[in-house]
């Protein structure tokens, strides 16, 4: 069954092309935005236009994407940035770059994580939902570093258990549009699907209960680095806390960040990065930790900001 999204675009983004527009808001690959244009998939104000047609601020896109066709792909190739961190009978601890799915999923036709070792070779277990069998963490296309997956039942059954539990170490690193204050809190507020947009997330009374702790890293004039621990798990759970205190992910456009800052500082996707993930090994019952350093185009962004 087909899903529709509808977008409004951004001041940043006037002038852009659709493809490049869509790819952007819904995290899609440009590829695949591009195949939806030519396909009368993407509306502009209720209208099929061209994918070289250019939008404008407050113009509307309806985004018609099909379903995926279920279950796991074997992608017959490389993922050149994959990082193996750790592999064992029980687990694989990967780093994942930007622009690489966790699994597959509507609307995604780019690289997943579950393709990617699946084509490599790596055994991974049948438990879980058919298109993400093994996925123990999951972290959007547009993030980046650790995320662990389950190579056996037992392994699975006892990592699902612990992150439900909220005994799994997560940090993460996120530059923050602004200066929070105060520059260490906990921002405890549930989240549900937005009432509007459905490839969305919003702070909404009837959501699930989530909890994010930070702690200032580095300021900037324009911007701050923070350090997250997350006591909970929830979709964009990051990106949707501070976009709600008006501190949005630099880069983040879904959730409100500035187009200009992100385009001076080279950002085609949120500053966000699992820097670290420590957990019981479920098959030693020793503590493991993994830490991952920024990928370049954070680096980057903290260069230019800092310079």
């Amino acid at each position: 069954m087909a899903e529709t999204k509808t977008v409004l675009v951004p001041e940043g983004l006037a002038g852009e092309r659709v493809d490049a527009a869509v790819a952007r808001l819904l995290g899609l690959s440009r590829s695949k935005a591009a195949d939806l244009a030519g396909c009368g998939a993407i509306l502009v104000n209720s209208a099929a236009v061209a994918k070289s047609a250019k939008v404008v601020a407050g113009d509307l896109l309806e985004v018609t994407i099909p379903s995926p066709t279920g279950g796991p792909r074997v992608i017959p190739m490389d993922i050149p940035d994959l990082r193996i961190v750790h592999a064992d009978d029980d687990l694989i601890v990967v780093d994942k770059p930007a622009g690489v799915a966790a699994h597959p999923s509507v609307g995604w036709d780019g690289p997943d994580v579950l393709g990617g070792l699946l084509a490599a070779g790596y055994q991974i277990t049948t438990s879980g939902a058919a298109e993400r069998q093994g996925i123990v963490s999951r972290l959007d296309v547009g993030t980046s570093g650790l995320m662990v997956v389950a190579k056996s039942e037992y392994a699975y059954s006892r990592l699902k258990q612990a992150f439900r539990t909220r005994t799994v170490d997560k940090t993460y690193h996120t530059l923050v549009q602004g200066l929070p204050d105060p520059l260490v809190g906990t921002i405890d507020a549930p989240i549900g699907r937005h009432p509007s947009y459905d490839y969305k997330f919003a702070v909404m009374d009837s959501g699930r209960a989530s909890v994010t702790h930070y702690e200032l890293i580095e300021a900037f004039r324009a911007a701050a680095l923070l350090e997250i621990h997350l006591e909970t798990g929830r979709t964009h759970q990051i990106r949707v806390h501070f976009s709600a205190l008006r501190h949005p992910c630099v880069g983040d456009l879904t959730y409100g960040a500035d187009p200009v800052l992100a385009k001076r500082l080279g950002l085609e996707r949120q500053w966000l990065h699992a820097v670290g993930l420590g957990f019981e090994h479920p098959g030693t019952g020793e503590y493991v930790s993994f830490e991952s350093p920024y990928a370049p185009d954070l680096e980057l962004a903290l260069e230019k900001l800092a310079g």
